[in-house]
């Protein structure tokens, strides 16, 4: 644990990313294996799970600290981090635990099915045997918010270098639902089981939004054009007779979309696909909304099957007859899936292949663009021809041409503390329209402003505060700003009737009033 929290400290001390790497790779090359892949865990995002609540923590992080609930509450408002008030408010003593981190981890894990006595005598014990930084970790793994600001892609990095294997093997090998809880180091990264590797996705290749000059210099011949699809993306894997299917975050949801099992009989085993899981009410493509209302429910009944079935968008192949095609270039891959969705097109299993789609110059490009909304997509995909599926986000081959966004005007009527740097500054915001004479929410949005802007909002928040809950404050309406969003769809679970997606700000609008704000059904004109 001493040697994971030193680590912890020494990245957080650096801001260049060869030392990062650097102290990973060393980290990895030193420590035992088993704290090793607990570390590897961590890193990439897979934490056991809270064994305490966090209202607990800091009802007896108050206690230790001798402070009242409201003032220690107040700390945390300040700091904005739940781990580091509490090291840094705990007392220190002269003890030290020798646990592991494995050692931690693993009474963590144990600690979950305790009565709540033995948990707080555990955890404060803990807290008082280990240092401030040590202390600072282990609240971080003990809530359950373990990020820290390395990726996965350079910590994977690291790794490679550490055990001198090639970074892209073991951005596949990372994939999937694994645990330290029931694999080894060596298991998982040095010899694979075959078995072990049958359900794992391949890392998925994300796009780089398109840049203003992109299309002076670049050859529009040069790519394919496909439309963005506005749904889940996900991997489709038929080995061995059995289906899997994977969300773009590696969450398993196979069980999600029973409508997909067919797939695994009528599909050849080492066939993995790339694609996105469309909504499809009424025999055409839904919006997200319409997506949501499966993805949250931990049962897919008869009902919803019928009223919100779902399809697989392809536009991609990765595996074929167990060959790896990623390193084909994508025009070959395409032509295999067009093969292929032809051969099982008598099949009538619930799929679509994206039409890959070719122009002669930029401007029938735009145009295309413009017929989004009309064919129920985000906007455009440009890919170079000649390009192979890499992992993560890489520049250069793939991009993203989105349609732009919808806006309304609406006015600011509540705000929150921000986090870490911004702690003491309001700059998350709540925004309304007018609706018979009310201001009704909307949206919340926290992007967009300059940190000049930020620090007038947040003057005028403090000198306008009609009612404070918690870190929230109720404002006086007097301010207006553009929202710039995605999508939207009507949702009976929204206060004003409709739910936006990725709202943002596009500016302050100074030379508005309140009373020239947009309305509620100025919002719902926008519906689709």
């Amino acid at each position: 644990m001493k040697a994971f929290a030193q680590l912890i400290d020494a990245l957080d001390s650096t801001n260049k990313t060869t030392q990062k790497v650097a102290l990973l790779a060393d980290y990895f090359r030193t420590t035992p294996r088993t704290d090793a892949l607990w570390a590897v865990a961590l890193l990439s995002h897979r934490r056991p799970s809270r064994p305490v609540t966090t209202t607990l923590l800091r009802q007896w992080a108050a206690e230790v600290a001798g402070l009242s609930t409201w003032l220690f509450e107040e700390a945390y408002h300040i700091v904005g981090d739940l781990a580091e008030t509490i090291a840094l408010l705990v007392p220190n003593t002269q003890s030290h635990s020798q646990e592991s981190l494995a050692e931690t981890i693993a009474a963590l894990i144990a600690l979950k099915n305790k009565e709540e006595p033995e948990k707080k005598a555990y955890i404060l014990a803990r807290w008082q045997q280990l240092s401030s930084t040590e202390r600072f970790v282990f609240n971080k793994i003990l809530t359950g918010g373990f990020r820290i600001g390395i990726s996965q892609k350079l910590m994977t990095r690291a790794l490679g270098q550490a055990l001198e294997l090639d970074e892209n093997t073991l951005a596949h090998r990372l994939m999937g639902q694994w645990s330290p809880e029931n694999t080894r180091f060596e298991d998982l990264l040095i010899t694979p089981k075959a078995a072990d590797q049958l359900s794992r996705p391949y890392p998925f290749y994300l796009a780089y939004a398109a840049e203003d000059d992109f299309f002076d210099k670049q050859s529009v011949t040069e790519y394919h054009i496909e439309h963005k699809w506005d749904g889940m993306r996900g991997q489709l894997i038929v080995r061995e007779g059995q289906l899997f299917l994977w969300s773009r975050g590696e969450e398993l949801i196979t069980n999600k979309f029973p409508e997909f099992a067919p797939f695994a009989q009528q599909l050849p085993s080492g066939t993995v696909l790339d694609g996105e899981i469309l909504p499809y009410p009424k025999g055409v493509i839904g919006n997200f909304n319409d997506l949501q209302k499966r993805i949250g429910r931990k049962t897919v009944g008869a009902k919803l099957l019928r009223d919100i079935p779902t399809r697989f968008m392809i536009y991609d192949l990765l595996e074929w007859e167990g060959k790896d095609y990623r390193n084909e270039p994508l025009w070959k891959r395409q032509q295999q899936l067009a093969h292929l969705f032809e051969r099982y097109s008598e099949q009538e299993l619930p799929w679509e292949h994206s039409n890959v789609l070719q122009f002669d110059h930029w401007d029938a490009v735009a145009t295309e663009r413009n017929r989004a909304p009309e064919m129920r997509s985000e906007g455009l995909m440009l890919k170079k021809r000649d390009s192979i599926y890499a992992v993560g986000r890489k520049k250069g081959a793939w991009w993203k041409w989105k349609s732009d966004p919808k806006t309304i005007d609406a006015v600011l009527t509540y705000a929150m503390r921000g986090h870490g740097r911004r702690t003491n500054l309001y700059t998350d915001y709540t925004f309304g329209l007018w609706d018979e004479g009310q201001l009704v929410t909307f949206a919340k949005a926290y992007s967009g402003l300059t940190d000049k802007e930020i620090r007038e909002v947040d003057r005028f928040v403090k000198q306008n505060t009609l009612a404070r809950f918690g870190p929230v404050r109720e404002v006086t309406p007097k301010l207006v700003f553009e929202i710039a969003f995605e999508g939207i769809a009507a949702s009976s679970r929204h206060k004003s009737g409709v739910a936006v997606r990725f709202p943002r700000i596009l500016r302050w609008r100074h030379d508005k009033k309140i009373e020239g704000a947009n309305s509620l059904s100025d919002l719902k004109e926008l519906l689709p």
